[in-house]
């Protein structure tokens, strides 16, 4: 009896040390740097298990053994804390690192950039092509209500839900501007503020310019004289773009939103304008300037009197024959 014991003894004794000696190796293995030589993205999808996740991080070569991580995981009580996303993996980042990034769900902040000036449909072709995001868009805005921003996203977002995200910092921003208006504009809504904004973005895209257009065209709608717009008018032809320059015909052609043939603003927005064109058509220059035309240099000619205006324009219209613009 007494040679069964001892020898269970040396039994327990080297099942102790056996067992100390992998949780040695199990705690080294799931501490030291992985075999990644570089940083490495990948998505871990919703819905998966501790196992499944550990998988596609094998997979994906930021692990060397799913199954070191996935009991290093468990062991540490937080295998059921790690969060769905796509995620930047540094190079020769442990099995440990990659739990506590899956924990704190930092995942890859992608974004999209919509510049001033685009129409909603542009809009929606650039949202389309953004990779990484779900769904389509539901519906299509209206025109003008789109705010141009980076806007950052997740991957797996929805297409949808970002439009929204667009309109809202439109609302928001309008009313904000709109309550810093200057006095005495003459139209009366924030709509009708947002139409002069996307002809004046249209216009211009001098920032030293953009108050001063919007001034020339307050002045026109105080007197009652048309905007005479040529972005308004190509916005009428082919709101997608007119892709030629306009023709005298074009300008005759009556549709709605063309400023040579109506009176005052243009139904709706050509464009979705920036913050800095809607702070303009807000907040115009105080100018006697009645007429503008392009000056061959990226800015335009402001005139106060329709002479002078003629004069501009002939200087620009040498200007482009000396270009071999016709």
């Amino acid at each position: 009896m007494r040679r069964f014991l001892t020898a269970l003894g040396y039994l327990v004794l080297a099942a102790a040390a056996l067992a100390a000696g992998a949780a040695v190796w199990g705690y080294a293995a799931f501490t030291r740097p992985g075999p990644s030589t570089a940083a490495t993205v990948t998505v871990i999808p919703r819905g998966g298990g501790l196992e499944e996740i550990a998988r596609a991080l094998e997979a994906a070569g930021v692990v060397e053994r799913a199954a070191v991580f996935a009991a290093g995981a468990r062991l540490s009580g937080r295998g059921g804390e790690l969060k769905a996303g796509e995620y930047r993996f540094p190079a020769r980042i442990s099995p440990r690192g990659a739990m506590e990034l899956l924990v704190s769900g930092k995942t890859v902040a992608r974004r999209l950039t919509i510049a001033e000036g685009l129409t909603v449909a542009a809009v929606l072709d650039r949202l389309a092509a953004a990779e990484g995001m779900a769904g389509e868009a539901a519906e299509i805005p209206a025109e003008g209500s789109l705010l141009p921003e980076t806007y950052h996203f997740s991957h797996g977002d929805r297409r949808d839900a970002l439009l929204r995200r667009m309109r809202e910092a439109m609302r928001a921003f309008l009313a904000g501007a709109w309550a810093a208006r200057a006095p005495g504009l003459p139209f009366d809504t924030p709509e009708a503020a947002l139409v002069l904004a996307s002809i004046v973005e249209r216009e211009t895209s001098r920032e030293d310019e953009r108050a001063l257009v919007a001034g020339v065209f307050v002045n026109r709608l105080r007197r009652g004289m048309r905007l005479q717009s040529d972005p308004t008018v190509a916005y009428g032809i082919a709101p997608e773009g007119l892709g030629r320059p306009l023709s005298r015909a074009d300008l005759v052609r009556p549709t709605p939103w063309n400023t040579y043939v109506h009176n005052g603003l243009p139904p709706t927005p050509i464009c979705n304008p920036g913050k800095a064109s809607i702070r303009a058509a807000l907040n115009p220059a105080r100018t006697d300037f009645l007429y503008f035309v392009a000056d061959g240099t990226g800015g335009h000619a402001f005139a106060r009197t329709l002479a002078e205006h003629n004069r501009n324009v002939a200087r620009w219209r040498r200007v482009r024959r000396e270009r071999g613009g016709g």
